[in-house]
């Protein structure tokens, strides 16, 4: 019984049936029974075997009744099957350039049972050639060679079959899972398809899995694969300490280089130089370090008028040369090496591309700088810059595993564990600093990135702590020892200072936002240089004269921090007490007149460093805003500490006071006051909480005082978000346009899909591509004209059913690569199929089934958009192709959704940049 050639695009499904049917042939061995029972079974049907998608879409599916019959229609797409039915004379006859082989017997009317027969014959007399076919596209026609083989072997049965395949382009047999070089890659501006390098990386993990019982080398590798994850962090974690303690020293060196130097030692700062001397007090000259008058000869005392005037010249001198050599070198050589580095952080570990934002030249200029930064005397800190360091860092190491280096879902894993170790050498906080990894940065955060940033902030602290860069006894920033316990009254305060640091946070944010608009749309940013040598001249003239604005930032922190004791000789311990023993606890005490007149040198120094800071964070030098953030809540919390001290000392027998303060003894502290205004500022401006506290006690080590640290942050965080709802990161964020789609914030509104998809009812139909209509030509001017990230692909222009989505970047790799093959022109068909379309003529054509992705995820035109975003937030995708009955209408990117999100919030949706 013969049948019509169907009139469908057989695809790899009919392919593997018909294989199927070869490999049951050649199973069949000869017995004094003559055929085997398997060589006897008809095949029911072809309704039961597999079909490709498009032949339920409406495809005639003929029925096949035998095996010969299943070969006959086979055989009308595979020039080697037809071999196997033809009938001749009685010998094999091979000719090259021609379509068919013929294959003839003895016998008339070729069966599969025949075949058997031929097979037994050639067997026996070791006669018979297998078959070996290799198809090269050359004009047209094909090439067939024969080589001695064993037909025995289903799988060279298989390559047998694959001749008809090999035509085609670009596909070899075992290459079907065989990726292009450069395809899965991304360009800058772009986001990563979370889904895609995941589903890559377990593909990847599988196979290793697979090898590792094939041999000692595999299991070695496999091995390596395991454990590469742990030595990427740990040397993520030597290299962050290592570079922070560097850092640190430099920036403790030069910053005193402003005032003096070491004639015996240049090299040591002050405290180095004069560790004799300062080790038990403070302010007692110091005869081996000179101030800079006094190195050029000059005879003015050190109290005289001039000798401060030269003095303070050499301070702004140095203040202005090193913010200007930082802005020099930023701007030169590395312009991504300016400011924070957290707002950037963030959008790339949400898999957003910066390229060269975290390469070598960003880590030497943002080390460089920051140290000349910090060393300028500028309002700004070094916590945010070695967080963007320590991902330098481990961008950087990662490119030494490719288990990570070509992955870029896989990459982001490093760099929350690197951001973590940044926080913990910014800090001496390795605790504090993952969970600042997993609350305010990474986007995508495993069990096992935990456990991994665990590791690396704890080794970087570790390194950091040996060298011991902060040169006290101490191995924490900001160490208190405070003598009296915080009594439940204070929870009052404490509250208000939490209230003050959300409304002081959300002044500073605004501000600073308005400022940093003002400098992107006017001619000020055309000059990044002489904005950042202006702004640290008017910082140096103006701190000098207050000795709290005067001091490094840190060194401020850490004065207001401290609790007043028997050797104290500062302003701000200048109380009416009488000390007769060191171990006699402190009693209370009316404070003195330094005192208030440092409450208004404190509250100059506030509005000062409120208004600088302001001006300085955003300009194109290394800059962060964790210490100008503590030193504002650090000064709001003195002031109203002592205020405190003041109100019970005056009133020690009020109601409130009575149970906690009637010993005479100090209740009050006015350094605990100070911790808890920082905590609340700094919790304001970036709106951080857990991390934070931990932060704190981490910085302090006051474990006792975490209760006022979480009421203060609380409250603060409650003010800010009432006033405003984004913190200065993401405020920084949405300035910059950068495609950051928040999992913190919810979304309200009812729309469906189809009021955020592209394009919208009424305009231009979607581009796509069909999947065996389209040749190279049309798809290089559609790459040429249009600047889509990738295209949809659908079974034709008048059945646009969705088949897969093609990356464009995938698109421009695989035409410059396969396109200069023999054969191919610029009239050859782009195939996305398994098999060339029957009937066929011309050129051959192109197969890119590789680089299609066939499960592109998607949803229907009337899905709420509330679970659309919810998608692309815990998903991390890329895009969405939104359908309805299958039928392709339009896609939704991750740039649509935030304009969506932004149109609905009544702002401009052009603001987000890139995509």
């Amino acid at each position: 019984m013969t049948i019509d050639p169907p009139t469908s695009i057989f695809t790899r499904d009919l392919r593997k049936t018909c294989l199927s049917l070869v490999k049951l042939l050649s199973k069949a061995q000869p017995s004094s029974r003559g055929r085997t029972k398997a060589a006897r079974q008809p095949v029911k049907s072809m309704g039961e075997l597999p079909i490709d998608e498009r032949t339920r879409r409406g495809c005639a599916v003929p029925e096949v009744h035998s095996i010969h019959s299943a070969l006959t229609t086979c055989s009308e797409h595979s020039p080697i099957l037809k071999v196997l039915t033809a009938t001749s004379g009685g010998s094999a006859a091979y000719r090259k350039d021609e379509r068919v082989a013929l294959l003839s017997t003895d016998r008339g009317e070729s069966t599969g049972e025949d075949y058997q027969d031929i097979v037994r014959q050639e067997r026996r007399r070791r006669e018979l050639q297998k078959l070996r076919a290799k198809v090269r596209a050359a004009q047209g026609r094909w090439e067939i060679q024969t080589n001695p083989l064993d037909v025995d072997s289903d799988q060279e049965i298989d390559e047998m079959l694959d001749i008809s395949h090999q035509r085609t382009i670009g596909a070899s047999p075992g290459d079907e899972d065989t990726p292009l070089h450069g395809t899965g890659q991304y360009e800058d501006f772009h986001t990563i398809d979370w889904q895609r390098d995941i589903a890559r990386d377990r593909m990847r993990h599988r196979n290793v899995m697979k090898k590792r019982g094939d041999g000692i080398w595999n299991l070695l590798c496999g091995i390596q694969d395991a454990w590469s994850g742990w030595l990427c962090v740990l040397l993520v974690g030597i290299a962050a300490g290592s570079i922070a303690a560097v850092i640190d020293i430099g920036a403790a060196w030069m910053k005193d280089l402003r005032e003096g130097i070491c004639p015996q030692a240049f090299w040591l700062n002050r405290e180095h130089c004069c560790w004799a001397n300062e080790a038990s007090f403070e302010g007692v000259p110091c005869n081996q370090w000179y101030n800079w008058p006094e190195v050029f000869g000059s005879n003015l005392s050190s109290d005289s008028y001039g000798f401060s005037v030269l003095q303070c010249l050499f301070y702004v001198f140095w203040s202005v040369a090193f913010a200007g050599i930082a802005a020099m070198l930023v701007h030169t050589f590395a312009p991504y090496a300016c400011g924070s580095g957290i707002p950037e952080i963030k959008t790339i570990l949400s898999g957003f591309i910066i390229r060269g934002y975290l390469g070598k030249w960003t880590l030497i200029i943002k080390s460089v700088g920051l140290v000349l930064a910090v060393s300028a005397g500028l309002s700004l800190g070094k916590e945010g810059p070695l967080v963007h360091v320590a991902c330098c860092i481990g961008n950087i190491l990662a490119y030494a595993f490719p288990k990570y280096g070509r992955n870029e879902a896989k990459k982001r894993e490093i760099l929350s564990a690197a951001s973590a170790a940044g926080v913990s050498v910014a800090f001496g906080a390795p605790i504090g600093g993952v969970l600042f990894s997993l609350e305010e940065v990474s986007y995508y955060f495993p069990l096992k990135t935990l456990w991994r940033s665990f590791f690396c902030a704890l080794v970087a602290a570790s390194v950091l702590r040996s060298i011991n860069p902060f040169g006290n006894d101490h191995l924490v920033m900001f160490y208190v020892k405070y003598t009296t316990p915080w009594a439940f009254f204070e929870v009052v305060p404490f509250l208000l200072l939490g209230v003050m640091g959300g409304v002081l946070a959300t002044i500073f944010i605004q501000c600073n936002l308005r400022w940093c608009r003002f400098r992107k749309t006017s001619q000020l940013g055309q000059y990044p240089i002489i904005e950042v040598v202006v702004i640290a001249l008017v910082t140096a003239l103006l701190s000098y004269p207050n000795e709290f604005t005067r001091m490094n930032t840190s060194d401020l922190i850490k004065v207001l921090f401290s609790q007043c004791g028997i050797g104290d000789v500062s302003p701000l311990c200048d109380y009416k007490r009488n000390f007769t023993n060191v171990n006699t606890p402190i009693e209370r005490a009316e404070a003195g007149p330094l005192v208030y007149e440092s409450m208004w040198r404190l509250g100059a120094a506030l509005v000062f460093k409120m208004l600088i800071t302001i001006f300085t964070f955003g300009i194109k030098i290394p800059a962060g805003i964790f210490i100008p953030s503590l030193a504002f809540g650090a000064i709001t919390g003195r002031i109203v500490g002592v205020a405190m001290e003041q109100i019970v000392f005056y009133n020690p027998n009020f109601w409130l006071f009575h149970t906690a303060c009637s010993t005479g003894e100090q209740c009050i502290t006015p350094g605990l006051y100070a911790m808890v205004g920082a905590a609340a500022c700094l919790g304001g401006v970036t709106r951080m909480t857990v991390s934070l506290v931990v932060i704190m006690f981490e910085l302090t080590g006051s474990v006792n005082y975490i209760v006022p640290l979480m009421t203060s942050i609380m409250a603060a965080k409650w003010v800010a978000d009432a006033l405003g709802k984004e913190g200065i990161y993401d405020a920084h964020i949405n300035l910059n346009g950068y495609p950051f789609l928040d999992v913190k914030e919810e979304f309200e509104h009812t729309t469906i899909a189809q009021d955020a998809m592209q394009p919208r009812r009424g305009e231009n139909k979607l581009t796509c591509i069909t999947q065996d209509g389209t040749t190279v030509q049309e798809i290089e001017e559609l790459l040429r004209t249009t600047g889509h990230n990738g295209f949809p692909v659908v079974v034709s222009d008048d059945n646009p059913c969705l088949v897969g989505f093609v990356l464009r970047r995938d698109l421009n790799i695989a035409l410059a690569t396969l396109s200069t093959q023999d054969g191919v022109t610029s009239g050859s068909r782009v195939l996305f199929t398994s098999v060339a379309p029957v009937p066929w003529s011309g050129p051959p054509p192109l197969k890119l089934t590789r680089i299609l992705d066939l499960a592109p995820v998607t949803v229907t035109d009337h899905t709420p958009m509330e679970t659309v975003i919810d998608m692309f937030r815990k998903l991390g995708l890329r895009q969405t192709l939104v359908t309805r009955n299958g039928k392709i209408l339009g896609i939704i990117t991750k740039k649509d959704v935030l304009r969506h999100i932004k149109l609905l919030a009544n702002q401009d949706p052009e603001s987000v940049l890139f995509n």
